[in-house]
């Protein structure tokens, strides 16, 4: 069973946003390889999706994105440090959390486009929610990333 949060930067409880920046280092810096900014300025005012699994009695972090506003990084809006934790892969978690953060972003932002920068290599898995390529591939700290619109 998944539970699924939407909430603000000052909304998310300290254990669970400690979980979430651990789990974007682990994803993002660690298992990538990419040495980057991750805390970019940009979470304070985002919209943060957390899924989160019980088992056994212990709460996980399954899967999570960042929604940003039209006009907070782009004149869309847009979906970035989209990730699933190693243990939740393979599950169809991700795609149950593109589809439930297209949802609610769209809720969030009537009538607006939806920008994201995905990793080459996922150009068809995000396709599949409609997604179409904008740009050339590029080079974002070491992996080939194009733009895509919805």
């Amino acid at each position: 069973m998944i539970e699924w949060q939407w909430l603000e930067f000052e909304s998310i409880p300290r254990r669970d946003l400690y979980e979430v920046l651990r789990q974007r280092q682990n994803v993002f810096v660690l298992e990538q390889t990419c040495l980057y900014p991750d805390l970019d300025g940009y979470d304070e005012t985002a919209h943060h999706l957390m899924a989160w699994r019980t088992q056994d009695g212990e709460r996980t972090l399954a899967a999570y994105l960042r929604c940003l506003a039209p006009g907070a990084k782009y004149d869309e809006m847009s979906l970035g440090r989209i990730l699933t934790p190693a243990a939740s892969r393979g599950t169809g978690i991700g795609r149950q959390l593109v589809a439930e953060g297209i949802r609610r972003a769209e809720a969030q932002h009537p009538g607006h486009r939806i920008r994201i920068g995905a990793q080459q290599r996922l150009e068809k898995f995000y396709q599949g929610f409609g997604f179409e390529t904008v740009s050339a591939p590029y080079d974002e700290d070491g992996i080939l990333h194009i733009d895509m619109l919805r």
